[in-house]
């Protein structure tokens, strides 16, 4: 039987309070969480998930994204409107974004749910106004996020697609492809099965963009655990799942390659806004990661579905938690 109890790793330092919430954001916002984060000269670059509607009553009515700015990566100063949603007859909604900064540009990776399943995709903003989408995966992949550089000359990936057909229930895993030009990807190669995360019977998947360390690619990917057991957490009548925070590194020359893991999460639903309060409670999902010159990486993570919050640690500490 899996445990379904778990605390953060010794390691990681938890803001007192989220960083964004509803209350931040001076037009229709209901959930605040899931961003991506990057850090662009000296300025700190938020694109989070909004889904609006009116929290009190526990209402959702869709969703965009949002902009929001910070000279320090801890105060956050939203934009006036929200700057990216998309919404047809074919598409419902993107969500989810990851940021991504090479030579100047900041590379977008989002999930897009459509009347067809649900896709990944690709933009590029020089300044977070217009969108220029480069490549939309088939249904159904998500959880897309891009390494900061080319490997290998190919671009990279992580995501996490999902064959629900083949298998009949969730069991998704965490795979690694490569492109020549952002827009066709292949060559893919699993990187990690649910059976290789003691803390997963469900599905694992990519969370923040990779960081790059002289000892290896370090990864922040989300895990989940269901538990049938589990009855009302939130909003909704039953919320069986707890979703963790985890920790690996992975080969600087072949990222399907995983050096070494943390065998049990990184960040755990402790604090209020993580297990009491909220759309979906004790559910922790890593977003951003940015490594600073002084070697204290920030861990930008999603709390309940409800709040954007910040962890931090040293990353030589990371890297050891992997190796050991």
């Amino acid at each position: 039987m899996i445990r379904t109890k778990y605390n953060s790793a010794p390691c990681i330092r938890k803001l007192e309070r989220p960083v964004l919430t509803k209350d931040d954001i001076p037009y229709n916002a209901a959930l605040i969480f899931n961003a991506g984060v990057a850090k662009i000269g000296d300025e700190y670059v938020m694109l989070f998930r909004n889904d609006y509607g009116d929290y009190d009553q526990q209402i959702l009515r869709g969703t965009d994204l949002g902009l929001a700015r910070s000279k320090d990566g801890i105060h956050w100063t939203a934009s006036d409107k929200p700057c990216f949603a998309m919404r047809d007859e074919e598409i419902g909604r993107v969500y989810d974004p990851r940021l991504t900064v090479m030579d100047g540009k900041c590379y977008v990776c989002f999930a897009m749910d459509t009347r067809h399943g649900i896709r990944g995709g690709i933009a590029v903003t020089e300044d977070f106004e217009t969108f220029n989408i480069l490549s939309l995966s088939t249904p159904d992949n998500r959880n897309m996020v891009l390494f900061p550089e080319k490997i290998g000359g190919y671009y990279a990936r992580l995501e996490r697609p999902m064959p629900i057909y083949s298998r009949g229930r969730d069991r998704f895993d965490l795979w690694y492809s490569e492109s020549p030009d952002l827009k066709f990807w292949g060559n893919s190669k699993l990187v990690m099965g649910v059976e290789d995360v003691p803390f997963a019977n469900d599905k694992i998947g990519p969370g923040a963009p990779p960081i790059k360390t002289d000892k290896g690619w370090l990864i922040a990917f989300h895990s989940v655990i269901r538990d049938n057991e589990r009855g009302k957490h939130g909003w909704e009548d039953r919320w069986q799942k707890c979703y963790y925070a985890g920790i690996a590194l992975l080969d600087l020359e072949d990222p399907s390659k995983v050096i070494g893991m943390y065998k049990e999460p990184l960040i755990a639903p402790e604090l209020p806004w993580e297990t009491e309060e909220g759309f979906r409670t004790h559910v922790i999902f890593p977003g951003g990661m940015i490594l600073e010159p002084d070697g204290e990486v920030k861990i930008y993570y999603g709390a309940a579905d409800t709040v954007e919050c910040l962890a931090t640690a040293n990353v030589d500490d990371l890297i050891k938690l992997c190796l050991d």
